[in-house]
């Protein structure tokens, strides 16, 4: 049967651009009702209600656990629990996305989605994990390593029979987006130079945010007797580019794609963290994860490529970086991102 779905952080990049899929023809006709937007920034999710989705703002006493403070009282929490189950279940949700919000208290907060789920009676939970999060060092990469923990309190619930969320898991865990690259590269015209903390020779693999949505938005649709698709349910995927590419091969990559020459310079996490502090809107955890991840890849931890299950899922392969550098203009302060509908159809689409 068609799945109630609901995602959590629609206000961000990757839940935003789910919804964005799953509101588009190709997906559309397989919802069994309007799609649910949990958002912590609802100022950010205006299209998708305008293209049907049921918008839902997280509580106040969410946003309120999110602040150093962490001043939510018990009372405020209960009621906060209250709202969000009543939410799930209004829409009729048996389906969730399970995104961890770019916030500092990332871990708490998804820990209530997690037990407002149970409570909902949610029955299928894709949960968007990371890449390398296995490999990170609870000491000198604890966001990373938070996705372990957060990867426990779903699936947890698989070992309890009376927990309906432990029914139907699924986890995909994304690798370092390509769009972080531009994040990166809006100074490379004015220095003439891709500048990343990556090491000078150790790669990576990176992955283009449209092909992590169309991904999730194949594995939430999926029907099987038992919920989600039987060759999804239950499943880890780990899902990568199509090619590991070091710096300089990188700035190859672009030079072929879009005609423009760069050399690339290996910097410290210092300076990065500056670089996209002043370039970009980014939560500053956010940042500190993106840190993380170039951390692994200069110890080596990303040497590798996963892209079988995508491919089995998606019937296609990721996008090439050449492909995916095409999209883009040579203003690399502006992304532009490219998506591919379930019925095999380019879409491109501007993110500011």
């Amino acid at each position: 049967m068609p799945h109630h779905i609901a995602i959590t952080s629609a206000d961000g990049q990757t839940g935003h651009l789910v919804a964005e899929l799953l509101l588009s023809p190709g997906f559309a006709s397989k919802l069994a009702g309007p799609l649910t937007c949990l958002s912590y920034n609802p100022e950010k999710t205006k299209d998708l209600e305008q293209a049907g989705a049921v918008v839902v703002p997280m509580p106040s006493t969410a946003a309120a656990a999110d602040s150093k403070t962490k001043s939510a009282t018990a009372a405020a929490a209960k009621k906060a629990h209250t709202a969000l189950v009543t939410s799930l279940k209004d829409g009729k949700v048996d389906t969730l996305m399970l995104i961890p919000p770019a916030r500092e208290a990332k871990v708490a907060l998804t820990k209530q989605l997690v037990e407002a789920a149970k409570d909902a009676g949610v029955q299928n939970v894709l949960l968007l994990s990371a890449a390398g999060c296995d490999f990170a060092d609870p000491k000198e990469q604890p966001i990373l390593r938070s996705f372990i923990e957060i990867e426990r309190m779903v699936m947890e619930s698989k070992g309890d029979a009376d927990v309906p969320l432990g029914h139907s898991p699924c986890i995909l865990r994304a690798g370092l987006y390509a769009e972080t690259l531009l994040l990166l590269a809006k100074r490379a015209q004015a220095d003439g130079a891709l500048r990343l903390p990556m090491g000078p020779t150790h790669k990576c693999a990176p992955v283009a945010l449209g092909d992590v949505a169309l991904c999730a938005a194949t594995v939430l649709t999926g029907e099987g007797k038992m919920g989600f698709h039987d060759d999804h349910r239950g499943q880890l995927i780990t899902l990568t580019g199509p090619i590991l590419t070091a710096g300089d091969e990188l700035v190859e990559a672009m030079k072929e794609a879009i005609g423009v020459e760069l050399k690339f310079e290996d910097i410290k996490p210092e300076e990065a963290k500056k670089m996209l502090t002043k370039n970009s809107d980014v939560d500053p955890s956010e940042i500190e994860y993106l840190l993380e991840i170039f951390a692994l890849a200069r110890k080596g931890f990303l040497n590798y490529v996963s892209t079988t299950a995508f491919i089995a899922l998606a019937g296609q392969k990721p996008q090439e970086l050449t492909e995916f550098f095409k999209t883009y203009s040579d203003e690399f302060s502006r992304k532009r991102r490219k998506t591919t509908t379930a019925t095999g159809k380019a879409d491109d689409s501007n993110e500011e």
